[in-house]
């Protein structure tokens, strides 16, 4: 994939050479018409040189690869024009084309800037601690996992890491779209790229600068512009067959006119013009491409569009679908609700061990990513001021919880099924609706944690404008039915199916699937896995959520808002209409000028124009997306 400096740099070419193109073409016409005659030829070269170059060596590669397209079809109107002697008419087509091919590229620079422009250039350099308490200055690509790092206040984190001594804010609002900055103390994650705004903190490197947040988020911009729509699939499969049958139709029209019509092949005769004249007409007119790029300028477009409203489409497959999905699957923490779970209540047997069992359950819970087992860790260091024990022989059970050994000895922490036939369970009744439990065994202690999850008002309206378009929204969590069912009622899903596990949400998604419906699905933890793989549309909550649900999303919302959902559903159905304006014009306007050149003999010149303007106008169109509200 070629850089914004590429870009930028190929259509001041393209466009440079399309006006050397005209004024050299302005230059031999006036040349023509006055007593130097005979070096306006010269002009008419150098106007075809300056427009054709880039077309030629397009036509050379392809046809190295056995591919022919646009471009061959340009070079052989424009060459047949100088051979009839129609050299202004041959030099006006390459200046068009050149000037259409500029403007593409321009329009494809100005997309690759919407995206870039959303991302600071991360920091080279990076401030080491090391083992003697020095600090070195160290080239950021050089860093490896476990080094130590100072990050002054107002400076870049160099990469991702966790933070181990100090407190700070970091301003993410060029990952997340996040104005706010977000408060960082001992544990917390810091991303790449991200600015600390406020205070001096000491963090631990945790992977190489490749594979941080920022690094994922440009690869995946990438991808997407490099992935094809099915749409843009269809029109790549037909380019060589139909430049051959457009050849071959031009071909016949010209035996046509000439041995049918009794037109000369080279010369006009009577105020008609010549049957190979014609003939090139045709081939104009009959070159599709503004068919071509109509739709990927659209799709590039609409992946810009959405990623400056924090919303990463992987490729034009996702961006396309997403407006055709009949059913929203949502995944209860941390998309229904804020995910940002706070401890309400300890509970032990013996009594009086709320610490020490917080301790058991801040280890364990600093092995895992599911927002039940952050808040517990983050409670325990704000309570501390420091990170919980180090665990070993960790074995996470998916959906259930996770075990490992604290201090050498095992400890178990996740929900009931994790404690199949455990006597002390009797002990703790089912919490009240709206609560949510972590149980806790290890240590001699048993016990578990009441924590308390909001949910997302700002939902509602979500739910209820998604509702209204006929699209059906559905709540799979693994937590009991009360809580389910109360959350159901708060926010108006049209279902809730509760006590479901991995397996059961991809089941559910499959039977859906199975009776004609699209569905998309929205995760953000590992155990949502699964059921993003299953689901037509996949829709990954945030940088925070799992690196699991960030490779296997299509569409990823940077700043965990479900409201999201909202907008990137309105761009697909937005972009897929003017996907469909785009084919409508360029075809439209290409059967039009090729039915005038059949059965009327309209100029070389206007075919040129229409063919060329309507190349144009399908650019700029799709450019509406980068300007959607």
């Amino acid at each position: 994939m070629e850089s914004t400096e590429d870009h930028d740099a190929e259509w001041k070419w393209l466009l440079l050479s399309a006006v050397l193109c005209g004024v050299f073409l302005l230059t031999a016409i006036a040349l023509e018409r006055s007593s130097f005659a005979s070096v306006a030829l010269w002009f008419y070269l150098l106007s075809y040189a300056a427009g054709g170059w880039d077309a030629l060596i397009d036509t050379w590669q392809n046809v190295r690869r056995g591919k022919l397209e646009i471009h061959f079809l340009m070079l052989a109107v424009a060459i047949g024009a100088a051979v009839i002697g129609a050299w202004w008419e041959g030099a006006a087509l390459l200046f068009l084309f050149s000037l259409s091919g500029a403007l593409e590229s321009m329009a494809m620079a100005r997309t690759e800037r919407e995206i870039r422009s959303l991302f600071r250039d991360s920091p080279k350099t990076a401030m080491v601690m090391l083992p003697t308490g020095e600090i070195s200055e160290m080239a950021v690509d050089g860093l490896l996992k476990g080094q130590l790092l100072r990050v002054l206040p107002g400076s870049q984190f160099p990469v991702d890491a966790v933070i181990t001594s100090g407190q700070s804010a970091a301003d993410e609002s060029m990952l997340t779209g996040e104005s706010l900055p977000v408060e960082k103390g001992i544990g917390d994650t810091v991303f790449g790229g991200t600015l600390n705004t406020w205070g001096a903190v000491d963090a631990e490197v945790l992977r190489p600068p490749t594979e941080s947040a920022h690094a994922k988020i440009i690869r995946l911009i990438r991808d997407a512009q490099a992935s094809k729509a099915p749409s843009q699939k269809f029109t790549d499969r037909f380019g060589t067959p139909y430049t051959i049958g457009i050849l071959l139709l031009s071909f016949l029209a010209f035996c046509w006119w000439h041995w049918g019509a009794g037109l000369p092949v080279w010369q006009e005769s009577e105020g008609q013009p010549s049957a190979l004249y014609r003939a090139m007409t045709l081939l104009v007119v009959s070159s599709p491409c503004a068919l071509v790029i109509s739709i990927p300028s659209a799709i590039l477009a609409g992946i810009a569009a959405a990623a400056k409203r924090g919303i990463l489409f992987r490729g034009g497959i996702a961006l396309e679908n997403l407006a055709t999905i009949h059913r929203l699957a949502v995944d209860k923490t941390g998309t229904l609700t804020e995910g940002e779970f706070q401890i309400t209540g300890i509970e032990t047997v013996p009594s009086g061990h709320d610490d020490e069992l917080l301790r058991i359950a801040a280890s364990l819970s600093q092995q895992s990513t599911h927002p039940l087992s952050r808040a517990i860790a983050r409670a325990w260091r704000q309570k501390q001021g420091v990170l919980a024990p180090a665990v070993s022989d960790v074995e996470s059970v998916t959906g259930k919880g996770v075990r490992g050994k604290v201090d050498g000895e095992m400890a178990t922490q996740g929900r009931r099924s994790l404690f199949p036939g455990a006597g002390w369970l009797s002990q703790f009744s089912d919490p009240k609706p709206g609560l949510t439990e972590v149980l806790v065994e290890g240590q001699g202690l048993v016990g578990r944690i009441l924590l308390r999850d909001a949910p997302r008002l700002e939902s509602k309206p979500l739910i209820q404008e998604l509702q209204k378009m006929g699209i059906k929204v559905v709540m799979l969590t693994g937590d009991r039915p009360e809580s389910a069912t109360l959350l159901s009622q708060e926010l108006g899903l049209d279902e809730a199916r509760s006590s479901m596990t991995p397996e059961g949400k991809v089941a559910a998604i499959q039977a859906w699937k199975q009776q004609g419906e699209i569905v998309a699905m929205v995760g953000d933890g590992v155990n949502d896995a699964p059921s993003l793989a299953v689901a037509d549309v996949s829709i990954g909550m945030g940088l925070r959520g799992s690196d699991a649900v960030l490779e296997q999303a299509d569409v990823i919302l940077l700043n965990d808002q479900l409201e999201k959902v909202l907008i990137a559903y309105r761009l697909s159905k937005k972009c897929r209409a003017i996907i469909r304006q785009n084919i409508v014009i360029s075809l439209g306007v290409l059967v039009v000028l090729a039915l005038g050149s059949i059965g009327f003999s309209i100029p070389l010149p206007l075919g040129v124009l229409g063919h060329e303007g309507s190349t144009v106008i399908v650019v700029l169109n799709s450019l509406r997306l980068l300007f959607t509200r």
